[in-house]
């Protein structure tokens, strides 16, 4: 049985939230501010954290920052009022594996919570891929550059992990959203972008490298070892 904490301060959205997760067959516990859902993240072990950015104490983002600079890899779905691609970078930024704006469909929300479990649990028999000294474990989900881990969201270590599988083909936007998003997603393919600049920052820019090459007009690969990329 999965164990999913909901960080929602709503009346009317947590509740509802949790009646309908109960009803799927799972055991969710509930937090209304964002000190009190950190406490829980910290102390607890849950499969999938869901948490709304708008929160009294402390939000969303702090949240979901201190989370991860704790080593906390729980999956983290964040729920948001807001709406743009800036607004969903910071949450990607902060470690946030999938973005859902309000208001959103029952439906989706659960499509989106199967594909974070599902990714979670999919890999522990899969062996490291690597492209020079860039590596990926998919076994454990940890990813890093020689000997230094490097931490990524869910979604930033499926592109990366489909571009090294790729082998330095180049990936359309829509292949990479084929092998990393969840079958409903309907969003625009540029989000893509959002997560390879999020790569960047975290696998090249601390090494002066540029590792994922992007082709004009269809999409990206790795660059060929020896090349410094675009």
């Amino acid at each position: 049985m999965h164990r999913i904490l909901l960080i929602e301060d709503d009346p009317q959205v947590g509740p509802a939230i949790r009646r309908g997760l109960t009803a799927e067959g799972y055991t969710v516990d509930v937090a209304t501010d964002g000190v009190t859902g950190l406490e829980f993240a910290l102390a607890g072990d849950h499969d999938v954290i869901v948490l709304d950015v708008m929160l009294p104490r402390l939000h969303g983002y702090g949240v979901c920052g201190r989370l991860r600079a704790a080593g906390v890899t729980t999956p983290v779905l964040m729920l948001t009022a807001k709406d743009g691609e800036h607004d969903e970078a910071e949450g990607l930024d902060t470690g946030a594996d999938d973005y859902l704006t309000k208001p959103f469909s029952y439906v989706v929300l659960l499509s989106r919570l199967r594909a974070l479990l599902r990714r979670g649990g999919s890999y522990g028999t899969s062996p490291v891929l690597s492209h020079g000294d860039l590596w990926v474990d998919l076994a454990t989900r940890r990813a890093g550059r020689g000997a230094t881990a490097v931490h990524l969201t869910g979604k930033q270590f499926g592109v990366l992990a489909a571009l090294i599988r790729a082998n330095g083909r180049v990936l359309s936007k829509g292949e990479i959203l084929d092998e990393v998003w969840d079958p409903a997603f309907r969003g625009d393919a540029s989000i893509v972008e959002v997560y390879v600049s999020a790569l960047r920052r975290k696998i090249d820019t601390p090494w002066g490298t540029r590792s994922i090459e992007t082709v004009r007009g269809y999409g990206y690969r790795l660059a060929p070892l020896g090349s410094t990329g675009d």
